[in-house]
């Protein structure tokens, strides 16, 4: 039996800072691994594996692209005693611990709750 060849395949080569600037697309605009793939033609194999070699390299973390503002507690006013008149809508949280976990909760979560939800989280 005679197959035909189409074309010649190719290996692709990409280097440390190509493959960090297609893993940071991830999550940008709700962008996920698969579309990211997709977009690259890259198998989310691909991607996983990349994450996974460049942490072993120390050239990637969970937190890549992360921002961290400083605030300042003491410039934010006290509340008035006056009745609010629209409740304020509880936010979505994302705490990443030192572990590498992360962990989402609303921010009408009770302070003593979550202390005993990150120790708890800790300690697995």
């Amino acid at each position: 039996m005679l197959g035909e060849v189409l074309g010649v395949e190719r290996r692709r080569r990409w280097s440390d800072d190509e493959k960090l600037e297609i893993l940071s697309e991830v999550g940008i605009g709700g962008a996920t691994v698969t579309q990211v793939a997709q977009r690259h033609e890259l198998t989310r194999s691909q991607i996983y594996g990349w994450r996974r070699d460049l942490k072993k390299k120390g050239l990637w973390s969970p937190d890549c692209g992360a921002v961290f503002l400083p605030v300042d507690l003491a410039a934010i006013p006290e509340p008035s005693s006056a009745p609010v008149s629209a409740p304020s809508r509880p936010v979505l949280i994302e705490l990443r611990l030192s572990n590498g976990r992360c962990l989402r909760f609303d921010s009408s979560m009770d302070g003593d709750a979550l202390t005993r939800l990150i120790r708890a989280v800790e300690a697995a």
